[in-house]
């Protein structure tokens, strides 16, 4: 596993455009606004913080995703482990994900890159 990226919650996403962008002078990595996210670059790293609209997303919260290489077969083994997870494994744009909250309720997600 690696850290694949950073997910924030906002609630305005036009203020939260000009803070990451202007304010914190982070290079947009991708817009997706439209679908309510937004991409910024840290520096040279790969993860990236990814802001999610509160709007598209009421139930989302702030997250860490971890990069795997086949989540289907991750998501079995940490379901039998226990693991309670919001859904199934879902697609994305780069392949698939599935989120699960951990038993402090910080919320985690696994991810991997098999955009069929």
């Amino acid at each position: 596993m690696k850290t694949d990226n950073y997910f924030v919650t906002v609630r305005d996403m036009e203020e939260a455009r000009r803070f990451y962008g202007e304010v914190l002078m982070l290079e947009m990595k991708f817009d997706f606004s439209q679908m309510g996210m937004i991409a910024y670059r840290v520096g040279d790293d790969e993860p990236a913080i990814i802001l999610k609209d509160l709007k598209k997303f009421p139930d989302a919260k702030p997250a860490v995703w971890l990069e795997v290489e086949d989540v289907r077969e991750i998501y079995l083994k940490l379901k039998d482990c226990g693991v309670k997870f919001l859904s199934e494994p879902f697609r994305i744009k780069t392949g698939w994900a599935a989120e699960f909250d951990d038993p402090s309720g910080n919320r985690l997600g696994i991810t991997d890159y098999k955009a069929e």
